[in-house]
């Protein structure tokens, strides 16, 4: 067993020394091949009750990810679990979400680099499919020091390690990801609801794709209906645009500190030869924060802030005590010091709480050093890994009400990373402000 565990812990620097080298040779891949990806938190699920009552295991289509320790040495240690993969799953495209994992890693599938993260605290999703067969999988992990420390928030997540990490499984005719927003029509009388579904068709030749959706209105009205279906290309994605109108939005308007928040109910559904399957289930609200002459206005209103700092607690539960605890206390806005897990945006949005979302960077030393290299927001050779942490907040928490603002991540100094921080996050989000408080008058902060 000594000489196993070591051979193990060999292997395991080898492998960290040379996951470098092997991930320049092969950089992240596109949108239908291995690696890690950025997009909305999917999950499926095969009928509508159980996307309405949140039970992830009754279709078949996850299994929880549950890893063993294999070797530990100081900081470093391997962790892995074999997964027996059924061979529907081989028809389809496989997805591994991994969340409160602890360190950072190094994630193998049957001895194939799949991808690396250097911060602990945001949930990450990796595309499996090129590299999973029928039969036994080997996932492994290198859990190890990170290399870029300099820039890791100093946090604490109490939750055991690899809760809510799970595989799962999606057909070939499916949803990518989606874009939905509840806002003003232009004369701000009735509402638009803005849904954009990116499909996907990992098939080698064209197919049609059917996807749809509902929405009901706070008190448990179907407002509207629609499906829509087009051809895709082969190993390709589109995007299916819905833009209906939504009428009397103006008595459900969503905002911080009612007791209760109206919140709509979506589902958006795909189709295939009649059959409606991959139910995913959403609440939003009538609400579109945007930035005018330097403050945040919504329903034409200037917001009033009352910011605390706040990251969630160790479950679901917990966590809404806590915030119905801030609430009484008079706060309204949270400032997390990084991504936060979904039900967190889930129980702002329900309980009237904003939030101004913020990745996982933060790099206090020398944060007033401004020469080349002297903060680490100003190291040209930290750029990808700076925009990298600001998509991976931007995907998961895009799609949720709560979300009034960004920010560039905690007190960092100012510099080239940043500004490409900015420049990127700008170019995605086309109403809420991007706040820096490190800017110090600087062009890439808007307020």
């Amino acid at each position: 067993m000594k000489h196993h565990i070591l051979t193990l812990l060999a292997l395991a620097v080898s492998l960290t020394a040379s996951a470098q080298h092997f991930w320049e040779l092969n950089p992240q891949p596109a949108d239908l091949t291995a690696g890690r990806i950025f997009r909305t938190e999917i999950i499926p699920y095969d009928t509508r009750h159980d996307a309405e009552s949140g039970n992830r295991s009754a279709s078949g289509y996850t299994i929880d990810f549950k890893p063993q320790v294999l070797a530990a040495s100081g900081e470093m240690a391997i962790v892995g679990q074999t997964i027996e993969i059924p061979y529907v799953w081989t028809d389809g495209v496989v997805y591994l979400h991994l969340e409160n994992v602890g360190s950072a890693y190094s994630l193998y599938l049957n001895d194939q680099l799949v991808g690396e993260v250097e911060e602990a605290l945001t949930p990450s999703e990796f595309h499996l499919t090129p590299h999973i067969h029928q039969g036994e999988n080997s996932i492994k992990m290198i859990l190890r020091p990170s290399r870029t420390p300099e820039i890791n928030p100093v946090a604490t997540i109490e939750r055991p390690a690899f809760t809510d990490s799970y595989l799962y499984y999606q057909e070939k005719r499916s949803m990518r990801d989606f874009e939905l927003k509840l806002i003003p029509d232009s004369l701000h009388r009735d509402g638009i609801l803005r849904l954009r579904m990116v499909t996907q068709n990992a098939y080698n030749y064209e197919e049609e794709v059917e996807m749809g959706y509902d929405i009901y209105s706070p008190q448990g009205k179907l407002l509207d209906f629609n499906m829509r279906a087009i051809p895709i290309p082969g190993r390709s994605t589109d995007t299916i645009k819905f833009d209906p109108f939504i009428y009397h939005v103006n008595q459900n308007r969503w905002k911080a500190g009612s007791t209760t928040p109206p919140v709509y109910k979506v589902m958006l559904f795909s189709r295939r030869h009649g059959a409606y399957k991959e139910y995913m289930p959403l609440k939003i609200g009538y609400a579109r924060p945007m930035l005018e002459n330097g403050k945040i206005i919504l329903h034409d209103t200037a917001l009033e802030l009352k910011p605390t700092r706040y990251n969630a607690a160790i479950d679901r539960k917990t966590t809404l005590t806590e915030l119905r605890s801030l609430k009484t206390k008079g706060y309204n806005t949270l400032c997390p010091t990084y991504p936060q897990p979904r039900w967190f945006y889930e129980l702002c949005t329900e309980q009237g709480l904003y939030v101004i979302d913020c990745p996982a960077i933060a790099a206090p030393e020398k944060r007033m050093e401004r020469r080349v290299g002297g903060t680490p927001s100003n190291d040209p050779k930290l750029v990808d890994e700076y925009i990298e942490r600001i998509k991976a907040m931007y995907y998961r928490s895009r799609n949720h009400t709560c979300v009034i603002a960004y920010t560039l991540g905690n007190p960092s100094g100012n510099g080239y990373c940043m500004y490409k921080a900015y420049e990127w996050l700008k170019s995605v989000e086309q109403d809420r402000p991007v706040i820096y408080e490190d800017a110090a008058g600087e062009w890439n902060t808007d307020l």
